[in-house]
């Protein structure tokens, strides 16, 4: 998978090494986190924040480089342990939860970074900020939360070509000054980093289909 981002890398003209792995383990065992850590893999995504409580605060002890993001819906009454545990979040995508998570900020003494997630295809079934929205609400977010606004997190439809929506999330970020761009999975990583990706989210590519 490292060969495949570093390809995807030089042919788009940046550095082999411009794109960050995150591998997301959701529903996966902590043996194959385990196995991934082995392996040099040091960055991870887990969807549910309880799901990621039981799995990741004991192998932080001897693992002190791992990450991890939360990279799925989060509810205001999960802000808080989602501080609590996690280096990155992901899913920042309405007032509500930045009110939550900036209370849990305050309450923990601890403040990862945030990515707001923006819905590029205003899809109602998606999570997500709406376009239309996309540049109000980062400006009071990166008002809010300061340098801790990293960037911008998308799922683009599933049907259609990527890439236009890879490239407007590359145009938002670059307005607002965001050097993080969390964009492309394990069948369209290639395109987004082509568009400028940072980081990209690979799941079934590295652990597997889910059961």
């Amino acid at each position: 998978m490292r060969d495949r981002i570093a390809a995807a890398c030089l042919a788009a003209g940046r550095a082999a090494d411009a794109v960050t792995l995150v591998a997301v383990s959701k529903t996966h065992p902590t043996e194959a986190v385990i196995a991934a850590l082995a392996a040099g893999q040091t960055m991870f995504g887990e969807n549910r924040v309880q799901e990621a409580a039981t799995k990741f605060p004991g192998l932080r002890a001897g693992n002190p480089a791992m990450k991890l993001h939360i990279i799925g819906g989060l509810q205001t009454n999960k802000a808080r342990d989602a501080v609590r545990i996690a280096d990155m979040i992901d899913v920042l995508d309405r007032p509500k939860l930045a009110d939550a998570i900036a209370d849990a900020i305050q309450r923990e003494g601890r403040s990862p970074d945030l990515l707001v997630q923006v819905n590029v295809g205003d899809e109602a079934q998606k999570a997500g900020i709406p376009t239309a929205e996309a540049d109000g609400f980062i400006a009071t977010c990166k008002a809010r939360f300061g340098s801790k606004l990293a960037g911008l997190m998308c799922i683009p439809p599933a049907d259609g070509d990527p890439a236009p929506h890879f490239a407007w999330l590359a145009a938002c970020a670059a307005r607002h000054g965001l050097r993080v761009l969390s964009m492309g999975m394990s069948g369209d990583f290639e395109s987004a980093i082509a568009r400028g990706a940072t980081h990209v989210r690979v799941g079934t590519a590295i652990f597997g289909r889910r059961e």
